[in-house]
C-alpha cells in the first residue's frame, strides 16, 4: 500500500476518484493528510467530508525554501511515499522536488508537452485556438522545470466544433481524477515489484 500526502489550493475535485477508488479497493493506498496554502481551499473541505486529515499551512512570512520544509516536515510526520498535487497553485523549491525526487506526481489539463506552463482556462482556450482535434491531461512527474517531469500516463479527448474553453475544461477534468487514480496505481506496483 502507498502513502499518498496531497498538496491542494483549490476545490480539490480530482481528490474524489482518489477516494472512491481506494474504498472500492480499486487502488492499494491511504491518504494520509491533506495540506493547503488556503485556510478556505475547497480541498480542505472535501477531505473533512471524506473523514481525511487536513492541514492549512500558511505561508505568510516564509520563503518559499521555508515553507518547503515546513511542508516536508508535515508530509514526513505523517510517513507519507508519495505526494500528489492537485491543484496546488505554488511552485516549488528546488530542495522540496530534490528531496521528494521520484515521489511528487501533477495533472497538468494538456497533453504535455503541448501547453506546458499554462493554467486552467489558458490551457483549454489556447487548445481551440490552436484547432487542436484532441486534447486531455498529462500527469507526470515534477521537477524543478514546471510541467517538463517525465510522463506516467495521458488520457485524451475530444476537441468538437463549437467548444468553449469552459466547455473543454469540464471533459478535460472528467478525465483527470481518473488519471490521476492510474497513474498512483502504477507507481503503487511498480514499488511493490
Amino acid at each position: 500500500m502507498i502513502r499518498i500526502g496531497i498538496l491542494g489550493s483549490t476545490r480539490g475535485t480530482n481528490l474524489d476518484a482518489i477516494v472512491n477508488a481506494i474504498r472500492q479497493k480499486h487502488l492499494s493506498a491511504s491518504v494520509e493528510i491533506v495540506i493547503s496554502n488556503k485556510s478556505d481551499a475547497g480541498i480542505l473541505e472535501r477531505a473533512r467530508s471524506f473523514g481525511l486529515a487536513v492541514k492549512h499551512v500558511d505561508a505568510a512570512g516564509l520563503s518559499r525554501e521555508e515553507y518547503d520544509r515546513h511542508l516536508t516536515s508535515v508530509l514526513s510526520t505523517h510517513a507519507v511515499d508519495l505526494v500528489v498535487l492537485i491543484g496546488f497553485m505554488r511552485i516549488l523549491s528546488s530542495e522540496f522536488i530534490n528531496a521528494w525526487h521520484g515521489r511528487i506526481i501533477n495533472v497538468h489539463p494538456s497533453l504535455l508537452p503541448a501547453y506546458a506552463g499554462m493554467m486552467d482556462l489558458n490551457v483549454h482556450r489556447a487548445v481551440l485556438e490552436s484547432g487542436d482535434m484532441e486534447t486531455g491531461c498529462t500527469v507526470h512527474f515534477v521537477t524543478e522545470q514546471v510541467d517538463a517531469g517525465p510522463i506516467i500516463l495521458q488520457k485524451k479527448c475530444r476537441v468538437f466544433p463549437g467548444d468553449t474553453p469552459d466547455m473543454l475544461k469540464q471533459r478535460v477534468q472528467l478525465l483527470e481524477g481518473d488519471a490521476l487514480v492510474d497513474a498512483i496505481s502504477e507507481i503503487a506496483n511498480a514499488k511493490t515489484a
